[in-house]
């Protein structure tokens, strides 16, 4: 019989969850949506019922029939969002705090104007900004009704979305978070793999107020699943390290981008720390063992979300599939750019307080000017990550893989190819992350002694190559930065 490994990917958006065989080919899916929360401009927040009832009712779809328990299960999640949870009542208190959120910008600015960025860099390899949890959960403790006396009280953990979900699979029983999501907290030491006490001090975080730290292949409970089933949760990684894993990508040197909500990408570093000097992250992403490596980051904040905007906020587009078709009425842009700061600027800017704007508007400007200039965006943004990359490692970056939604659109991708002049890769299967957390959890209960066989894409990978010389891009990327100049804070 096949034995199965259950994949649980919790976005910003919705719930995925993925029955995979041991060869990771898929066999069920089911997607829910939750509801976004925007109670003040430049806030954004999440219900973890919403999440956990999204959640519930794709395993019930992916399960329902299913006689055999899973051999394990993975965990992948939206990083840096983060919830107040109370051990007793087994709820979140109030709201969490979205990773988009800006509101601690200020408190952010405050700390680095006293001095504390440096020490912050060096222990987490982060900088200081609001999309980080640790300044959220500062929030929470000092202004969240009920917040601070259940923490002294020993009852609350501060947990990203993974440690929520493993605390409501276990039935409670554990509350336990991985390396590559403790990195993204602001307080977690990516050298000494450990809480780190000096940060805590600094937001007046207990180190006791937060998950215990497995690592990624660790055993974190047994998840109580529908019909009665039972299986080990073996695989827990942010989403962007389960995508890097789960495009093979466990060697120093490798390399993908992901396009979600946001686009991500991170290149691994190996067992060597790499401190960018131009804006981007050193972050914990995981080796070929499942123990962490480290990995250069760039966070793009605004991906696919552009194209959501153009269904939700403009109406321009019934289903945001239709981007590429609507983006393809034209030969270009003519002349526009879209600057989706909508929450700030993530790297190499890490300005919370831009503000997206539309350039270059005249009266000829139509529906699909907007919409290839939403696709440029998202691909000039990751061109820009390519450039710093290879200048703080000083390799080549000639070929670049890619996965997530928006990893479909042919139009895009040929864009990326022009504005970052490499070689875009898609594999077969563009859903590398849940495929990377199922693999986490297969490494974890023994399935394959290592990953590399079962990684390794099955069928044809699409190709896109660039076109444009390197004037015209030159040119196009000049066009763009200075784009971006005009929203800078």
């Amino acid at each position: 019989m096949t034995r199965t490994l259950l994949a649980i990917d919790a976005g910003t958006t919705g719930v995925t969850t993925i029955l995979f065989d041991d060869q990771l080919e898929p066999l069920a899916r089911s997607s829910r949506e939750f509801e976004q929360l925007f109670p003040e401009p430049g806030q954004v927040e999440h219900s973890a019922a919403a999440i956990l009832e999204a959640l519930d009712a794709t395993l019930a779809e992916v399960l329902e029939g299913v006689q055999v328990a899973p051999a394990a299960v993975g965990i992948t999640n939206q990083r840096e969002t983060v919830f107040a949870l109370d051990l007793e009542s087994g709820q979140a208190l109030g709201t969490g705090i979205v990773w988009q959120d800006r509101r601690t910008a200020g408190r952010c600015a405050e700390l680095k104007a006293a001095g504390h960025e440096g020490l912050v860099r060096a222990r987490t390899g982060l900088l200081l900004d609001p999309y980080f949890s640790g300044t959220k959960m500062e929030w929470l403790l000092e202004q969240r009704e009920g917040v601070a006396a259940s923490a002294r009280a020993g009852r609350v953990r501060f947990c990203t979305v993974d440690a929520l979900i493993v605390h409501h699979l276990t039935g409670g029983e554990r509350c336990a978070t991985d390396p590559t999501n403790a990195s993204r907290t602001l307080l977690y030491d990516i050298d000494t793999k450990d809480w780190s006490a000096d940060l805590g001090a600094l937001l007046g975080i207990e180190t006791e107020w937060l998950p215990e730290v497995l690592s990624s292949t660790g055993n974190f409970g047994e998840a109580r699943l529908p019909g009665g089933l039972r299986a080990p949760i073996h695989g827990v990684a942010g989403d962007q390290q389960a995508a890097l894993f789960g495009q093979g990508c466990v060697s120093e040197g490798s390399f993908k981008n992901t396009y979600g909500t946001g686009c991500f990408l991170l290149l691994n570093t190996g067992e060597r720390r790499v401190d960018s000097t131009s804006g981007l992250l050193t972050t914990l992403a995981v080796g070929p063992t499942g123990a962490p490596c480290y990995a250069l980051e760039g966070s793009v904040f605004s991906g696919g979300l552009i194209v959501q905007w153009l269904r939700d906020g403009l109406g321009i587009l019934d289903h945001a599939a239709e981007s590429e078709a609507l983006a393809r009425e034209v030969p270009d842009s003519a002349g526009v750019f879209l600057v989706p700061a909508f929450a700030g600027l993530g790297a190499p800017y890490w300005d919370p307080e831009a503000r997206a704007a539309l350039l270059g508007l005249t009266r000829g400007t139509r529906r699909p000017h907007i919409a290839r200039a939403a696709l440029e965006a998202i691909a000039l943004q990751c061109a820009e990550i390519v450039e710093l990359l290879r200048a703080d490692t000083g390799l080549a970056i000639d070929e670049l893989l890619v996965d997530g939604g928006a990893a479909a659109n042919d139009l895009l991708l040929s864009m990326q190819a022009d504005a970052a002049g490499l070689t875009v890769v898609r594999p077969p299967q563009v859903e590398a992350t849940a495929r990377g957390a199922a693999a986490l959890a297969g490494l974890g209960v023994g399935l394959w002694p290592d990953p590399g066989a079962v990684l390794a894409p099955a069928g044809e990978s699409d190709r896109f190559s660039p076109q444009l010389d390197g004037a015209g891009r030159d040119e196009w990327l000049a066009r763009w930065r200075a784009a971006v100049a005009r929203v800078r804070s």
